[in-house]
Formats: C-alpha cells, sequence, structure tokens
C-alpha cells in the first residue's frame, strides 16, 4: 500500500506523504560523488547512475516517492532540437524554432529508440526502490514549445508569445507535435511502469486566463486524456495563482502549486475533489530554524483536514539545502499527521 498514492487519489492516509522536487540533486553529498566530473545528461543517459541517484535520495531523506531522474529536454533530442545543459543557466537550444519552416523540418519522436535509456532507468529505478512509488514526468506541450523558440531560459517568453500571436498557425503546428511526442512519451513511461505521472509546465504562468484556454489548454488536456485512468496525474506549474480555475479543467489528479499562495486556496477555488501538491519555499527549507518550523506548520495547517494533500517544496530543492533540513521536514510531516487523518 503506498500512502503517496492513497493521497493522489484522495483516499485516506495514515499520514501525509512527503517528496521533493529535484530531490535527488546537487545538496546531497551522494548525488555529487555519482556526478564527478560528469554532465546531468550523461547521468540521465546512464541508467545504472540515474536509478543509484533515485534510490539514494529515497533512501536517505525517507520521502514516500521517488521522480525518475531526467531532464524534460531530453526527448527534443529525438526532434531534432540541438542543446546543452549550462551550469547555473539552464537548457540552451543551438537551433531554435522560429518559424513554421522550422516546425516542419521537427524530425519525429519515437520513444523507444530516441530516449530508451529513460525506460531502461526506469527498470532499474525500481528494482532499487523496494516498493517505494515511482513518479515518471515530462515537461508540458507549453514549457518544452518555450525552450525551443526562446532558445534559452527566459521569464518573459517574448519570443514564445510573439509566434502564438503572429503565426497561430505555426503554433498550433509546434503544439500538435509536442502534445503527439509528450503522450507517447509518458505512456511508454507507464507501460515501464511508473507508479504516477507529473506534467511540468513551469512557464505557462506568463499567460493570461484567456490566451491558457486559447493557446495552451486544448494540448495539455489531450495529455492527460491520453494517460491511463489507472495511474495518478500532477500538473505542476509556477507562480499558478492566475490560472488555478483553468488548471482544475485539465483533468489532473494533482495540481501542484508554488508558495505565492496559500495551498487551502487551491481548495477553496477548484473544489475538494482535487488532490494539491506542495507548497513550502524552497529557501525556507534552505534557511532551516524557525523559518522551515513556521514554513512546515503554516502548510500543514492549510491542508488540516483536507484529504489528498502531497507535502513538497514549491519547486525544487535549492543547492544550498542541507540534507538534514529535509530529513526533518519528513519527520516532522509524517508525525504531526500521523494517525489524525
Amino acid at each position: 500500500m503506498s500512502v503517496f498514492l492513497d493521497a493522489c487519489r484522495l483516499k485516506e492516509t495514515e499520514y501525509t506523504p512527503v517528496w521533493f522536487m529535484r530531490q535527488a540533486g546537487r545538496y546531497l553529498p551522494s548525488y555529487r560523488k555519482i556526478k564527478g566530473s560528469k554532465s546531468v545528461l550523461e547521468i540521465a543517459k546512464n541508467p545504472s547512475l540515474a536509478s543509484q541517484a533515485v534510490a539514494d535520495a529515497v533512501n536517505q531523506l525517507g520521502v514516500d516517492a521517488g521522480i525518475i531522474f531526467a531532464d524534460i529536454m531530453l526527448p527534443l533530442e529525438g526532434m531534432g532540437v540541438e542543446f546543452r545543459i549550462e551550469e547555473n543557466v539552464g537548457p540552451v537550444v543551438s537551433n531554435p524554432v522560429r518559424n513554421a519552416s522550422d516546425v516542419a523540418n521537427l524530425d519525429e519522436f519515437e520513444a523507444e529508440t530516441d530516449v530508451g535509456y529513460v525506460f531502461d532507468a526506469i527498470d532499474a529505478t525500481l528494482a532499487k526502490l523496494n516498493g517505494t512509488s515511482l513518479i515518471g514526468f515530462s515537461g508540458a506541450p507549453f514549457t518544452l514549445a518555450g525552450y525551443m523558440i526562446e532558445g534559452a531560459p527566459s521569464r518573459e517568453l517574448g519570443r514564445t508569445k510573439g509566434m502564438m500571436y503572429r503565426d497561430p498557425e505555426a503554433w498550433s503546428a509546434l503544439m500538435r507535435k509536442l502534445t503527439k511526442m509528450v503522450k507517447q512519451y509518458l505512456d511508454r513511461q507507464v507501460r515501464h511502469g511508473v507508479d504516477a505521472v507529473q506534467l511540468f509546465d513551469s512557464w505557462v504562468g506568463v499567460l493570461s486566463p484567456s490566451d491558457y484556454e486559447r493557446y495552451v489548454l486544448p494540448y495539455t488536456k489531450e495529455v492527460f486524456d491520453s494517460l491511463s485512468k489507472n495511474v495518478p496525474k500532477i500538473h505542476f506549474c509556477a507562480d499558478s495563482a492566475g490560472l488555478l480555475e483553468e488548471f482544475s479543467a485539465i483533468g489532473a489528479d494533482v495540481l501542484s502549486v508554488d508558495w505565492r499562495l496559500r495551498i487551502g486556496e487551491v481548495w477553496e477555488r477548484c473544489g475538494d475533489e482535487l488532490g494539491v501538491q506542495g507548497n513550502l519555499d524552497p529557501a525556507a527549507a534552505a534557511a532551516g530554524g524557525d523559518v522551515l518550523d513556521r514554513g512546515v506548520a503554516e502548510v500543514l495547517a492549510e491542508a488540516k483536514e483536507r484529504r489528498g494533500h502531497i507535502f513538497s517544496l514549491g519547486h525544487g530543492v535549492l543547492k544550498e539545502t542541507p540534507p538534514e533540513n529535509l530529513k526533518m521536514v519528513v519527520r516532522t510531516v509524517h508525525d504531526r499527521t500521523r494517525r489524525k487523518r
């Protein structure tokens, strides 16, 4: 029995489950030992190393779920997108997609051929987790489009919006291709045994509700509609306060939100028939002490008596975070919520 999966399905749980985005990362000494001089992509493409990174984080932190070690950009290689991951910057694309011709020239994605190492890593990770739930993931079509068009991380996504507004046909063609890829990618992850999936739409918070409904929602909904109903579906977006009602219409079982809104507001605006994941500020987890204690207590108070709460950070673990802080969060959440739900 998985407390994490039960929470995703709004079932009564013995305690509130906990896991953290980027929990297998640079803040952990065991991960730094695995990484050495290797790049993130080299680790992700090595099933033995990728699976060990996941298992180490789960075992050391005592969390209730692991997440596959990958990068949202990986499947784009199969479509002909060339990129590198720059330290402290993120993905940098050397052949950005800027017009209809670029979209038409994208290659057809074949999951087992293009990212077979991801599925091998899933197999290896499941063998090391001893029954702990494993989450698969993908970038959402909009966020992937943003990286492809901008060529590098951007908070404004000016070029992306420019294509969306000025060339809606090229935008639609790109989103259709990305939706097809994401559907296939997540479907294969499920077939290889992941217990839940999370869709990262990290940058879609830059859109207005009307633009989201017009240019993004149909594609995201198509992704969720395509997935097995037996596998819980989590949707993550940073800076999502303005789009909660729209997100609740896409078919996810759980909304994962950041710290910019009260977690209780999600239920107030979207209803009780939805799981909610989050939403401690990662900076509080890094700071520790009274700030961390207060942050944990506030999130738990907001979620008190609610079914379907999965405790997590509002985004990924910061590299400055002492591992002991996260271990303390797990112990505290488990202890304070045990047998009270």
